[in-house]
């Protein structure tokens, strides 16, 4: 029994909601990578390198990036030849295992958030304009409300025009508490509303920050100067710094994740718009290219459509299909 088989078989009685969600939230993806790879099988019935090359351009239109690619043929050549596979039929299953392995290597994968063993736990936000991070923020608010924790909004971008109105709004939806200011040092911002934090016991504190990359050794300044404050404040702190990535942008996603990693620690990724793009193989590629897990991904517009990033779900979604 292939992975795929498992998965299916474990989905079978799990609640269907989440697994809907993946399944129509890679409706895009699935319908171009999917389609293609089932013709391809259908017009290759034999192995060969004709059928390598057109499965390689395949993988790639689904913005799995080059050097993954690389790596996932090479990986099919070796079983081919090592487990005397024939036809592409046979073949079908084998290259679902080989995107699982290569999403999850030799690691431990975890997408879980790295709470705070006393006091708040800190979740620090980065990423470009447009990412989508303060909607992020918003969603992942009512999650954690929903799970009966305290949680803690902080404004920190103060650059961008609207960045404070926008997460105030998010405040209000989700019933959270804010600390913003009026022209203000962003450093400062984030030292009140983690003082507060831990004055007042709140268990979450979600902080927004400037999304400019132009200026790289400004921002990683600024960076490090609120860690710093962070980190004296509560000690071990910022608990999680997560990189929020539109999805959309494909490997221009990859690109920015490594600027980021040259400026501070990265401990996660969040994929908004993963449900908006037809090139949803990112997800795999970005984990083979930085090393940095996903932990969350954005699968539809609603509050409630922020997911925790589920390997096995994603790979469900991607492929279900193939065996019709």
């Amino acid at each position: 029994m292939g992975i795929f088989d498992k998965f299916k078989n474990i989905f079978k009685k799990e609640e269907k909601t989440e697994v809907e969600l993946y399944d129509k939230g890679l409706e895009k993806t699935r319908d171009n990578f999917l389609s293609a790879l089932l013709n391809l099988n259908k017009n290759h019935k034999i192995i060969d390198d004709d059928y390598f090359e057109n499965l390689e351009e395949i993988l790639i239109m689904s913005d799995i990036g080059v050097n993954t690619v690389m790596e996932i043929i090479d990986r099919l050549k070796k079983r081919v030849k090592k487990e005397n596979i024939q036809t592409s039929d046979e073949l079908k299953d084998i290259i679902v295992d080989e995107m699982f392995i290569i999403y999850v290597g030799g690691d431990i994968i975890t997408n879980k958030i790295n709470y705070a063993k006393e006091g708040p736990t800190i979740i620090l936000f980065v990423g470009v304009n447009g990412a989508g991070k303060t909607t992020t923020i918003g969603k992942l608010a009512h999650k954690l409300k929903s799970e009966g924790k305290k949680v803690l909004l902080v404004a920190g971008d103060t650059f961008r025009a609207g960045a404070k109105e926008q997460l105030d709004e998010w405040a209000s939806t989700t019933k959270c508490d804010i600390v913003y200011k009026e022209n203000a040092d962003p450093v400062s911002v984030m030292y009140d509303g983690v003082t507060k934090a831990k004055e007042e016991n709140y268990d979450i504190v979600l902080i927004d920050t400037a999304g400019r990359l132009q200026n790289k050794i400004g921002l990683m300044k600024e960076l490090e100067k609120i860690n710093k404050v962070i980190g004296k404040l509560v000690p071990s702190a910022p608990h999680e710094t997560l990189l929020v990535i539109d999805a959309t942008t494909g490997q221009n996603g990859i690109s920015q994740a490594r600027s980021f990693q040259e400026i501070t620690n990265i401990t996660g990724i969040v994929l908004t718009k993963l449900d908006g793009t037809a090139k949803g193989g990112i997800v795999l590629a970005i984990k083979e290219e930085t090393g940095i897990p996903v932990k969350y991904v954005g699968l539809g517009e609603k509050k409630e459509d922020l997911r925790v990033f589920d390997i096995e779900k994603y790979i469900y979604g991607l492929f279900k299909g193939i065996d019709e």
